[in-house]
């Protein structure tokens, strides 16, 4: 699991149910007609403004927001220049014993292994990254969609609540009742937007921009595999995709 987005999913929500407990119960806090129009009304809204299979497809993009890191790109240089020096040294049929964890390298050493070219290698992997940051921007689209929606649905429901307390100014009882359903989903729809969808939009956003570096690196060391290279010579190149301070520490090291 990715320790940063749990720590800070759990602390932020921590910090404000805390906070509301030195103030008094929480249950002053819960209003199911709040939820229903904030959280539903929102939902059905980035619903109708997006395809079914985008608004499906997006919880499970969530989990990837949770999910383990992307691969460290310094890990994949290492694993490349043993799979070329492998190549180099006993030819591509070599690569099909090698295993490896991240499935865009595997089915580039595929294509290695079954003869195909670069040119062919580079058009199939290049389109297959290509529609990996589209299903990430569909799905951080969702999630930006509700954040902006949800604090709108909680401006409704405020003066959802401001009409009814307004037609029942004869009835004391009642005016209590229509203020927390006013309050509260303004309250809601802020909670959903910067505690949930956000966070979970620019998460993904992050982590489509590391795999697309991650795999831009995977096709040049590809290619360069395909062409017979230096393995050496391909590691020096491909230090460039490392922040400087690692690649200092590398090249030191080397």
């Amino acid at each position: 699991m990715d320790l940063a987005t749990i720590i800070g999913f759990l602390a932020s929500f921590g910090i404000v149910a805390t906070g509301i407990l030195l103030g008094g119960p929480m249950g002053m806090f819960v209003n199911y007609a709040s939820l229903f129009i904030v959280v539903l009304g929102s939902l059905a809204v980035v619903l109708m403004r997006s395809s079914l299979g985008d608004f499906i497809g997006a919880a499970g993009l969530a989990g990837k927001a949770f999910a383990n890191k992307v691969d460290n790109p310094e890990d994949l240089i290492e694993k490349v220049v043993e799979l070329a020096t492998i190549a180099r040294k006993d030819g591509m049929i070599a690569l099909e014993s090698q295993e490896v964890s991240n499935d865009f390298l595997s089915k580039g050493m595929g294509m290695l292994v079954d003869g195909q070219d670069g040119a062919a290698i580079k058009s199939a992997l290049s389109t297959e990254a290509g529609m990996m940051i589209r299903r990430a921007k569909a799905g951080g689209a969702i999630f930006e969609s509700w954040g902006d929606f949800a604090p709108a649905m909680g401006m409704i429901g405020t003066l959802v609540g401001l009409v009814q307390m307004l037609a029942n100014m004869g009835d004391p009882k009642s005016i209590g009742p229509a203020m927390a359903v006013a309050l509260l989903t303004t309250l809601y729809g802020a909670v959903i937007a910067n505690m949930i969808a956000f966070p979970i939009m620019q998460k993904l956003e992050q982590r489509a921009e590391a795999e697309a570096i991650n795999n831009e690196l995977i096709i040049k060391s590809l290619l360069f595999i395909s062409e017979g290279g230096n393995p050496r010579v391909m590691e020096g190149m491909l230090y460039s995709y490392l922040s400087p301070k690692v690649r200092a520490k590398l090249e030191a090291a080397a």
